[in-house]
């Protein structure tokens, strides 16, 4: 809410600020003169200058009769206040330049070795048309003897755009116009002087302008549409600026284009939509697939040369160029003018020249400081992962830390050189291996195998291949661990009798799929019951001879539509529920969990269909199954897995 006192409080500031404001005036041929002339004496740029009109300036007819712009300039207000005024009082502060196209008639008289002659132009636009009492005034500053008037009305009325004779007069060549032309600037201009012809004397024409300029060297840069004027309507006693050399121009010198971002220190922070950043995502690696283009050179370009008005060349300097330089894993194209990814990886400049690097190393901890890694290679990672933070490869990912609530997701292995403590949210995935010193209360998926030193406790394990802990304290401990080939421990279970479940024998990401699906079974079955008995309610309102209404009708159709799209849903969860269970059944892997040590009371084993409860302690066993039963034998060492397969 606007207060009086917020007012006064808002003018004092104003009032202070003004009193400690220096302001300037300034002028210029145009707006834009007068603004950056400003700048230059405030020392500040045009975003942060304040100015007003103080006298609008005006470009004349081709530069003649033009005024200057007069300005007040002053350094603008801090942001801040002003944002806080215009907010308040609901308006902005600014300024719209009128620069109006209208322009009046015109009244043009000259005289010629023919006599005096009148052309009447059109207005343009909105502009006013001469009027007969405009054209008599024009007609009397220049000639004070008899005219033909009538010529005068008819032109007026209905103007044609050429001169048309109103009168004679003696003609004395001896008083035409005289001419003087000065050169400036190191003959970059040419300024052109007019005199006013004497008694009898004739105004120039275009032609002797043009022949007096060449006969003093000033052949280059001339303003035609000047010069055409100042034959219509001759400017007498000052200095026109009639021609301009132009400046020797540069080449802009070669250069490389990038499609990367070069700055390493550059943070491009993202929003999502609603405008939320996470500050996670700090988008540090630049990452490049194999063939994608890198960098281009851009050739340079060549100079233009200037030329004074009298036609001497200033010659201009070409651009230099450059050439684009490449390091390991990038190759340039045929013509050298392109930079080309050999490999995935990371972009970077080193030492001058593109590489990319299929090793992103993070010198410390994956934190605020390095924000979530995403990499088209392979991650180093020489700390932790800290809680909440992602770390993703499409190579290997190895941490020399530890892993807490993170998500760790790898086509590769993840290689954890401490443990991962996961505290029951985060995940780890990979197409290949797992290698940890331990595992604890996490959600691993692994491709191939999952090899630990120190144990698994209270974890989710799917693995394609092995689960093996080999170690003093190699224990898997509760949670549910599934292997298509084997479980091996030095204990499975503990002496307090954790439920712990270990399955082998067949595919566990099949039977996750599996599981996933009966669960969507049950649930589409029950929507599909509630459809049916809606579809018959409303068809049995209609057997009765009760007309249903057109919601009730609308709502029939919906049904059934919403009825038949979930029995063919039902359909094909079925279908691909014996797919899946026909595949597993085929699985040639009899599998098979081991111990070298202990089995505690509260395992639960299955190896494919058979199930096995461990009720009492045994040492020193290999679990496996023959004829549909779960088989205990004598202890068999797993084979040896070496780190990478």
């Amino acid at each position: 809410m606007i207060t009086y006192d917020k007012i006064q409080s808002f003018m004092r500031a104003a009032r202070d600020e003004d009193r400690e404001r220096r302001s300037i005036n300034v002028s210029g041929a145009s707006l834009q003169d007068a603004i950056e002339q400003a700048c230059i004496e405030l020392q500040v740029s045009i975003d942060d200058l304040e100015y007003e009109v103080l006298e609008k300036g005006s470009s004349g007819m081709l530069g003649i009769g033009k005024k200057p712009y007069l300005l007040l300039a002053y350094a603008k207000q801090k942001a801040a206040e002003m944002a806080s005024f215009d907010e308040d009082f609901g308006f902005e502060m600014g300024f719209d330049e009128d620069e109006s196209q209208d322009h009046d008639g015109e009244a043009l008289v000259k005289l010629t070795p023919d006599g005096v002659v009148l052309k009447i132009k059109q207005p343009i636009g909105d502009g006013i048309p001469v009027s007969e009492n405009s054209a008599m005034q024009a007609i009397t500053h220049r000639y004070t003897g008899k005219f033909n008037a009538a010529v005068v009305q008819r032109l007026v009325k209905n103007p044609v755009d050429e001169f048309m004779k109103i009168a004679d007069y003696d003609y004395n060549p001896a008083n035409d116009v005289a001419m003087t032309i000065e050169l400036a600037d190191a003959e970059m201009r040419a300024y052109l002087t007019l005199h006013a012809p004497g008694p009898g004397g004739a105004d120039p024409t275009e032609k002797m302008l043009r022949q007096f300029l060449e006969s003093n060297d000033v052949t280059e840069g001339i303003n035609e549409k000047l010069l055409h004027r100042l034959d219509e309507a001759p400017l007498y006693g000052e200095a026109i600026l009639i021609a301009e050399g132009s400046l020797p121009v540069n080449g802009r010198d070669g250069r490389i284009q990038y499609t990367f971002q070069t700055d390493t220190t550059h943070v491009n922070l993202k929003q999502d939509d609603r405008g939320r950043v996470d500050f996670k995502e700090l988008n540090l690696v630049q990452n490049v697939v194999e063939g994608q283009a890198l960098a281009k050179k851009v050739p340079p370009e060549p100079g233009v040369d200037g030329i004074t008005v009298t036609g001497k060349v200033l010659p201009a300097t070409n651009g230099k160029d450059c050439s684009v330089e490449v390091g390991r894993n990038v190759k340039l194209t045929d013509d050298g003018n392109a930079a080309i990814a050999l490999i995935n990886g990371q972009v970077l400049i080193h030492n001058n020249k593109i590489i990319v690097d299929p090793v992103y190393t993070v010198e410390g901890d994956v934190n605020l400081k390095t924000g979530n890694v995403t990499f088209l290679g392979t991650v180093l990672v020489k700390g932790s992962v800290e809680d909440g933070f992602s770390v993703k490869a499409s190579g290997n990912i190895e941490i020399h830390g530890s892993v807490g609530k993170a998500d760790i997701d790898a086509e590769g292995d993840v290689i954890v050189h401490q443990g991962i403590t996961a505290r029951n949210e985060g995940t780890i995935r990979c197409g290949k291996s797992v290698y940890a010193k331990f595992i604890e209360n996490a959600n691993v998926q692994a491709g191939e195998f999952v090899v630990v030193s120190d144990g698994i406790i209270n974890s989710q394990v799917n693995c394609d291949r092995r689960i093996i802990c080999r170690g003093k304290r190699a224990a898997i401990v509760g949670g549910h661990l599934r292997a298509s080939e084997e479980i091996a421990a030095k204990t499975l279970g503990s002496v307090a009798g954790s439920e712990t479940i270990l399955e082998v024998g067949y595919d566990p990401r099949k039977r996750e799929e599996l599981d996933a699906l009966m669960e969507r079974e049950k649930e589409v079955e029950k929507q599909l019951d509630e459809a049916k008995l809606n579809v018959d309610s409303f068809e049995n309102t209609v057997k009765s001879g009760k007309k249903l209404p057109k919601e009730k009708q609308q709502q029939y159709y919906e049904q059934r539509k919403l009825k038949a799209n979930l029995t063919t849903e039902v359909d094909e969860i079925r279908d691909q529920m014996r797919e899946i269970n026909n595949y597993l059944a085929q699985l040639k892997s009899q599998g098979r969990i081991s111990a070298s040590a202990t089995v505690y009371q509260g395992v639960r084993i299955y190896i494919k269909d058979a199930v096995q409860e461990v009720r009492s302690e045994y040492n020193a066993v290999t679990f496996v199954n023959e004829e549909g039963m779960v088989k205990i034998t004598k202890y068999v060492e797993p084979e040896d897995i070496s780190l990478g397969g």
